[in-house]
């Protein structure tokens, strides 16, 4: 049995693992590279096998820096089966095509700015991949039950448990039939921050052989959630109160988008807000968040309770959902009073960037970053101080006030990592920690062997095989 990460690892995005067995091969993952000047790039080139041998995929959640690369798989050449949580498959159908409608559009610019500079060199820009192939993808999706035992393929068993995440997502259980012994593999996905609304918290998983954990905020503790919300609380008053400006909140359309919604909505039922008017200005968080009432069955019962509410409230909780570009549009005119949520979350696409075009230059209002922000992305460059920025070709300073909360955020904080990994009743035999930057998957290392005394932790490295009878070989790395 082999090991190789293709993506996620000593970086946060590009989760794409490949498992070689005695019967096969399959994918957990398949997901986009996302910030910096190299994604693109990494996106082209990553996936540097052949689709044709791999037998099934397993997906842990919708986010695209799982599952963004799907679409591109089916199209050079994969034919089979894509399993996933049924929240998981209904969030992709709206992700997915989003998101190969965003390629085709960064096409059509590149190909109109190349034709304008008159390139000596002509290379047609096209998309990664585009919406009829998303849409192809998505006839390849199962959907599958929490809990569930099921063979995806021959001499592999696989268990779907609650990460507490985003909406659908799982921590993946996996045996493997081999050498006449059954392996276990665990794959975390990415985990959620216990005692936060909506989900239910990560589900504990007692043992593995193997296990493959997200290490996000490995070195790291967040702020505690009611710390976080008095801070969101100050920043609501003083903004649309007292300075009489409005407040931007970059955020995922899934997962972050309804989050923030029911804190927002718990602030003003608590009375810590007299009311508030919240837009959310992203066709796509609109879809998810309907997906997510449609899946109120994996709520917990805190957020079962505050949706009454909101539903009896609406005079002091206005919530409106913008569609079309016309009404974006016209919220570029009002000046204060509303709180505006739209994605993309680290600032670098979608219709986010237009409100931080007509408002970080005002003093009066304030920007949010309730997340990670990903090295080389727009939202990075924010949280680290940038005085000044580019937003479609113009420098905009940065008059506005950036506050980093980061008690909201869905994965799983050091401390909150520490404690899933303390209900395995034994070490597991090897442990690869993904899905982090350098620095975070080192510093959970350290913790894991100083806290836990666990042996064998690998921060794993990206294209290198791992033989799960201990030994690693380098696989050569040029491309094509």
């Amino acid at each position: 049995m082999k090991l190789t990460f293709y993506g996620a690892a000593g970086e946060v995005t590009g989760s794409c693992l490949r498992v070689d067995h005695e019967g096969g091969s399959f994918l957990v993952d398949c997901g986009l590279f996302q910030g910096g000047r190299e994604a693109a790039r990494k996106n082209r080139q990553a996936l540097d096998f052949d689709p044709r041998e791999i037998d099934f995929v397993l997906l842990t959640h919708a986010h695209l820096d799982h599952s963004g690369l799907l679409p591109r798989l089916v199209a050079l050449g994969y034919k089979r089966l894509i399993h996933a949580t049924a929240a998981t498959v209904d969030l992709l159908g709206v992700m997915l095509m989003d998101s190969a409608h965003i390629q085709e559009k960064e096409a059509e610019w590149a190909l109109r700015n190349a034709r304008s500079r008159k390139a000596r060199r002509w290379v047609e820009p096209t998309p990664l991949y585009t919406v009829e192939q998303a849409r192809t993808s998505l006839g390849r999706l199962r959907a599958v039950a929490y809990d569930t035992a099921y063979e995806p393929g021959p001499g592999v068993r696989c268990r779907f448990r609650d990460a507490g995440h985003i909406l659908g997502s799982a921590v993946i259980e996996i045996e493997i039939a081999e050498d006449g012994r059954t392996r276990s593999l665990v794959v975390s996905g990415d985990l959620g921050q216990p005692m936060r609304p909506v989900l239910q918290d990560p589900t504990p998983i007692r043992r593995a052989d193997y296990l493959c954990i997200e290490s996000t905020y490995g070195n790291r503790a967040h702020r505690s959630f009611e710390e976080t919300c008095a801070e969101l609380a100050t920043i609501l008053r003083h903004t649309l109160k007292q300075a009489g400006g409005n407040v931007i909140i970059p955020a995922f359309a899934v997962g972050r988008t309804q989050e923030m919604l029911f804190v927002l909505a718990d602030l003003v039922r608590s009375g810590r807000i007299d009311r508030l008017d919240v837009v959310v200005d992203s066709p796509m968080a609109a879809a998810a968040t309907q997906l997510t009432v449609l899946h109120a069955d994996l709520w917990d019962d805190e957020t079962r309770e505050l949706y009454a509410w909101m539903q009896r409230n609406t005079d002091c909780f206005r919530l409106r959902f913008v569609q079309d570009v016309e009404e974006s549009m016209a919220l570029n005119s009002v000046g204060g009073g509303l709180v505006i949520i739209s994605a993309s979350g680290m600032c670098d696409a979608g219709r986010v960037r237009h409100h931080l075009r007509y408002n970080l230059g005002r003093r009066e209002c304030a920007v949010v970053i309730a997340g990670f922000q990903a090295a080389g992305t727009l939202g990075r460059r924010l949280v680290d101080g940038a005085r000044q920025v580019s937003l479609f070709g113009e420098r905009v300073a940065v008059r506005a006030r950036i506050h980093t909360i980061g008690g909201l955020s869905a994965h799983a904080d050091q401390p909150a990592l520490l404690n899933w990994l303390r209900h395995f009743e034994t070490p597991p035999r090897r442990t690869f920690v993904v899905h982090g930057e350098t620095e975070a998957a080192a510093a959970l290392v350290a913790a894991a062997e100083r806290e836990l005394g666990w042996p064998a932790l690998t921060v794993a490295e990206a294209l290198v095989p791992y033989h799960l009878d201990g030994s690693s070989r380098g696989l050569e790395q040029a491309r094509r």
